[in-house]
């Protein structure tokens, strides 16, 4: 089933060399991922998928100091057989090392990283329930809400009257009806359209 399935990343050849890692399970490496910002996972076509079978779609970025994350980005399925992700807002930024490392003997090299793409082949009503709750407006509505809830109660157990203001030039403040203001505007914006902050 692995020569079933491919991936595009742009400005180079596709490539369909995913191995085999359990059952119903698939990797493939991204060399050089650092500069990539999108994906194309797609069927091949040289064998569909078993009916009532989808293939989720992972991504898993690179850290050195833990084992892979991986990041749900949604499903290919016989009758959806490709599918674009971004993944240039997944990318961790890793801090450079120092180059003056005394190490560092040929000068500063770019770092590589390898990124992963991973397929897990399940039930199509299972992966349709999981994108459904992943990008649940309930959810980023209910996670919006409880963000802004916490910024607005956090910034505001810092106010005091402007008769206790201290005078300090180093310093700038911000009325606390500004930050009410917004905290209000946000919060309609979100309930009209829970997906707006991804524009």
């Amino acid at each position: 089933m692995a020569n079933s399935l491919g991936v595009i990343v742009a400005g180079r050849l596709p490539e369909t060399d995913f191995q085999p890692v359990g059952e119903n399970k698939f990797l493939i490496n991204i060399p050089d991922a650092d500069n990539v910002n999108h994906i194309v996972v797609f069927l091949t076509g040289a064998t569909p998928l078993p009916i009532g079978l989808a293939g989720a779609v992972y991504f898993s970025w690179p850290d050195p100091n833990a084992p892979p994350s991986w990041q749900y980005l949604g499903y290919i399925s016989n009758s959806k057989p490709s599918a674009i992700f971004k993944i240039s807002n997944l990318k961790k930024l890793h801090e450079l090392e120092n180059s003056n490392n005394p190490l560092n003997i040929f000068g500063s090299q770019p770092i590589s990283h390898i990124a992963q793409i991973g397929v897990s082949v399940e039930t199509e009503a299972s992966v349709i329930q999981m994108t459904s709750a992943a990008s649940s407006p309930t959810t980023y509505l209910q996670f919006g809400q409880k963000m802004l809830e916490n910024f607005f109660n956090f910034a505001s157990s810092f106010a005091v009257t402007q008769a206790q203001m201290l005078p300090n030039p180093n310093e700038t403040f911000v009325p606390l009806s500004t930050l009410q203001t917004w905290f209000t505007n946000f919060q309609r914006r979100l309930e009209q359209n829970p997906s707006f902050w991804k524009s």
